[in-house]
């Protein structure tokens, strides 16, 4: 594989756990899980389940931020990465509003306009765009300063009709931009620590300089990560800060465990992104020494993962009403199914069928010259 395929192959490993979790949001969605999660409530079958896709984004944000610097220092020599952030930012959140939306609710346009991921990884490239140009030392800590300090900001709130209100669900605060009406828009993912996520992914560029040897990279990777996840254990384990939710013991080592992982993702605490982002980490590292077939396959993905996003969503929304069509609705006006282990079954079985348009388009995407391609 070539030298900085690892980071392909862990989008595309991300991609896969998230094809599970949109699975269970679409064939599964009576069973609700809240964030933090109600751990004496949820299956644990369910818990884990929803607790893998929480390495989803932060690691998309991260590599986005990875893949911004690499874009501004290809080998024929440095160049600004600021217009191409903002362009391809802009088409993320029209994405998110005029496409994505329509593939979670199959309507048009959808009764309410949920601003997610998407959404979220358009604002902070746009927040990149202006802020790359600072010293590499200044990004690190602008970016440790906002993941570290942004739980700080929790007891600060604003109610509808606050002047702040506005400003302070799209940055901080999960909420409603526009509650009432035909169309509704909610805030899924507030910005402001994947804002911090995004720069210290940036700031993680020189890591995959060509100037630096594989084995040094590995080197920088296993520390950050362990470092991470050893200050996850202090922090959490001592109920210190970085998490609104203290953990518990629970009636059996299970529930503890799953209590010690329940951190909250609406906005990622800090306890959140040094998990996902300690582990994320570790396993960048181990990828370092790693080639064989799944992991090219899992390289496939992660080169084509804006044509994987919107195949896999509008794939479930054609299952989704093909099931209601043919065997009829047995929850409400949707179809869906009596078990966990059916969501599994599925998510096995959509993945491999999703690699050959994947493998298509990636093709496409690196002997085509069209600008376009680029964006997706």
């Amino acid at each position: 594989m070539k030298r900085v395929a690892s980071i392909d192959v862990m989008r595309g490993l991300v991609m896969m756990i998230m094809m599970l979790d949109h699975v269970r949001e679409t064939f599964f969605l009576r069973w609700q899980v809240s964030d933090p999660m109600n751990v004496a409530d949820t299956d644990p079958g369910l818990f884990f389940s929803r607790f893998a896709a929480h390495f989803c984004a932060p690691m998309f944000v991260f590599l986005a931020g990875l893949s911004a610097w690499l874009y501004a220092h290809p080998a024929s020599g440095p160049r600004s990465p600021a217009g191409f952030l903002f362009k391809r930012g802009l088409f993320l959140i029209v994405l998110e509003i005029c496409v994505v939306s329509v593939a979670w609710s199959g309507r048009i346009p959808p009764a309410t306009i949920y601003l997610q991921v998407i959404w979220v990884i358009g604002l902070a490239m746009i927040a990149l765009a202006l802020l790359h140009r600072l010293p590499r030392g200044a990004l690190i800590a602008l970016g440790l300063l906002i993941v570290f300090g942004h739980n700080a900001l929790t007891p600060v709130t604003f109610q509808p009709g606050d002047a702040g209100y506005i400003p302070w669900t799209i940055l901080h605060d999960r909420g409603f931009l526009v509650a009432e009406g035909a169309l509704k828009i909610k805030v899924s993912y507030p910005l402001l620590p994947w804002i911090g996520v995004i720069v210290l992914g940036y700031a993680a560029g020189p890591w995959y300089a060509s100037a630096t040897v594989p084995a040094q990279r590995r080197k920088l990777l296993l520390s950050a990560g362990t470092a991470a996840l050893a200050l996850l254990a202090v922090l959490r384990g001592l109920n210190i800060y970085g998490e609104t939710l203290p953990w518990r013991q629970g009636p059996d080592a299970l529930h503890t465990v799953m209590s010690f992982l329940n951190v909250t993702k609406y906005p990622p605490s800090l306890a959140f992104l040094l998990m996902t982002l300690g582990t994320g980490l570790l396993v960048l590292a181990w990828l370092e020494r790693r080639d064989n077939a799944f992991l090219r396959i899992c390289a496939t993905f992660g080169g084509a993962p804006m044509f994987y996003y919107l195949l896999h969503l509008f794939l479930l929304l054609g299952l989704q009403t093909l099931a209601v069509a043919w065997l009829g609705p047995n929850h409400g006006q949707r179809f869906e199914f009596s078990s966990l282990g059916q969501v599994w079954a599925l998510s096995a079985m959509l993945i491999p069928l999703l690699y050959w348009p994947c493998r298509a388009f990636g093709t496409f995407k690196r002997t085509s010259g069209a600008a376009w391609v680029r964006y997706l």
